[in-house]
């Protein structure tokens, strides 16, 4: 599936992740922090959301909930229509597994194993893989599958993150600040490689940053302050990321 942007537009595909009224109340004694309040969000097939704002204004905390990383205090989850708000750690286990594929700031690669080896501890488990030398043909990499974390660079080392999350074909791919540890230049490369799953695979993408400019490569930006969306943009044409100044 390949979709790009002006095909109908966001609002015409199908939803994916439905959130409504999410909450998340950490207790720190006895005081509780609210993370994230009342929260309303669809995730639409093969779309790309890039959600913005400063440190503690609740991304991550709504990212994880989104993954299955951690459950809410109050709302409702819906993959796919089937709530997972409530679910076990079981079934939330398997909804991981099956369906999402995720990419932190830091890159969490096996060292003593290779760029294709680290692909493959994801195929193994998967149910309907992508052969693990075709991921890392996606985001760049084939010609360094045998090369080993140390010897590549940071970007190298995040695209291969990329290609491990992908290669189960998750339906969502959520990405946490994937850039944040990067310099520019490697940082486009890294969008680069998000982009063409996106496009090329037609995964569902949601990335978190709190750089504004990366969301000039996104069909929708939600900007994010006090544990709420506070505002949605849609821009009116997806930039390239080489083409992304910050």
């Amino acid at each position: 599936m390949e979709r790009r942007s002006g095909q109908g537009g966001p609002g015409n595909l199908p939803v994916v992740l439905e959130a409504r009224g999410l909450s998340r109340v950490y207790r720190m004694g006895e005081v509780e922090v609210p993370a994230l309040q009342g929260v309303d969000l669809d995730l639409r097939e093969g779309e790309m959301v890039v959600l913005l704002g400063p440190s503690g204004s609740g991304k991550s905390t709504l990212l994880n909930l989104l993954g299955g990383l951690d459950v809410p205090t109050a709302g409702t989850l819906r993959y796919r229509g089937r709530r997972i708000d409530g679910a076990d750690e079981d079934a939330l286990t398997a909804y991981r597994r099956r369906h999402v594929g995720f990419v932190f700031q830091f890159y969490n690669l096996v060292p003593s194993l290779t760029a294709r080896e680290n692909v493959v501890l994801v195929t193994e488990i998967a149910e309907s893989p992508l052969d693990p030398d075709e991921a890392l043909a996606i985001v760049g990499l084939r010609d360094r599958a045998r090369h080993f974390p140390s010897q590549m660079s940071g970007g190298e080392q995040q695209r291969v993150a990329i290609a491990r999350a992908i290669a189960k074909r998750p339906d969502l791919l959520l990405c946490d600040e994937p850039t944040g540890a990067l310099d520019i230049a490697t940082g486009k490369v890294v969008l680069e490689a998000i982009e063409r799953v996106n496009r090329a695979l037609g995964t569902t993408t949601c990335l978190i940053t709190h750089n504004a400019v990366i969301g000039e490569m996104a069909d929708r930006v939600l900007t994010m302050a006090d544990g709420r969306i506070v505002a949605e943009r849609v821009p009116g044409q997806r930039a390239a990321p080489r083409d992304l100044t910050w």
